[in-house]
């Protein structure tokens, strides 16, 4: 049995049986105008952060969401468009697929906007998604990537980038840990499966995603999430695991490298108005411009000592130099 056999039994129990504690986002439930969200939907919140923003969501995008859980994020993404099919929710396992079908009769009942037929849920594997080429506009999925090892994580953002429209984003939340883990934890399939041995440095998390093509990454947010300790799993040492929200946008690939933005800004603070790099980039003096991690290296190796660079804050939502 492979490992994503046991994701599949995992998650196919989680359908039938809620399992409140399964993952555990530091996020609110979102609070919309005439926007309700049944209980049950939130306690089949299988995720570990949220992938839904509205500065992504106007003028009615064709979405996609991966792993559809109980059908919450489904549900909200609904609240942005409101068409017939305008939402394509995808899952492999039919017990959670029948479970978000229920799932959306009760939000109907609480929500006097809301039809299920604004939502296509179609059986289907992240690793061949049943999607027509630069058709979506936002994909989603949330704690789903960090599952695969390295092979099939890299066919699954294949697989995003080419059902995305150009331009098109793919918005995600994972977790992500800076520390080595051993071979233990990473070959324990079930601990994989819930989100947890999986978990892969923020920078080849990053590199995973340009690697495929895309031209833009934005990192929205970064924030505690688990703890493997010595006594409870195979370890010998305390390991830290964050979760990361994460835009990778279907960006022309520039010829000097991808933007990589995670929350730096500079700071112009010298005699004129305004310093201009001659390269796309005006600060005008004491404003804030946010810059991605490649225009960052490029101004501090001018060597001025009238810009202030700030650290990588990993929250970064718009704007700036690219």
């Amino acid at each position: 049995m492979s490992y994503l056999d046991t994701t599949h039994d995992v998650y196919k129990e989680a359908a039938i049986t809620p399992d409140v504690g399964l993952c555990c986002t530091t996020n609110p439930i979102w609070e919309l105008p005439g926007l309700k969200i049944p209980k049950i939907m939130q306690e089949m919140n299988y995720g570990c952060g949220s992938t839904v923003h509205a500065r992504d969501l106007s003028n009615n995008p064709k979405m996609l969401y991966v792993g559809v859980g109980g059908g919450m994020e489904l549900l909200q993404f609904s609240y942005f468009n409101r068409q017939k099919n305008g939402v394509v929710g995808i899952d492999v396992v039919d017990e959670m697929l029948e479970a978000s079908r229920k799932n959306f009769k009760i939000a109907e009942e609480q929500n006097d906007w809301f039809k299920s037929e604004f939502v296509d849920l179609k059986k289907g594997d992240a690793l061949n998604l049943p999607v027509e080429d630069n058709s979506i506009d936002v994909a989603a999925q949330n704690c789903l990537f960090n599952i695969f090892k390295a092979e099939d994580l890299t066919r699954a953002i294949k697989e995003m980038y080419r059902v995305l429209k150009p331009h098109g984003k793919l918005v995600m939340s994972d977790p992500t840990c800076e520390q080595d883990m051993n071979e233990t934890l990473r070959n324990d399939e079930r601990l994989r499966a819930l989100c947890l041995s999986g978990s892969l440095p923020i920078k080849e998390y990053v590199k995973a995603l340009t690697d495929v093509g895309f031209g833009t990454i934005e990192i929205r947010a970064r924030k505690p999430y688990r703890i493997l300790n010595p006594g409870t799993y195979p370890t010998d040492e305390l390991i830290y695991i964050e979760s990361i929200e994460v835009a990778a946008i279907k960006d022309p690939m520039p010829e000097d490298g991808p933007c990589v933005f995670t929350g730096k800004a500079a700071i112009y603070y010298g005699k004129d108005d305004y310093f201009d790099d001659k390269k796309g980039h005006i600060l005008l003096k004491n404003q804030p411009l946010a810059i991605c991690d490649k225009t960052a290296a490029a101004l501090k190796a001018l060597g001025r000592d009238d810009i202030y660079f700030s650290e990588s804050t990993y929250h970064y939502d718009g704007g700036g130099c690219c």
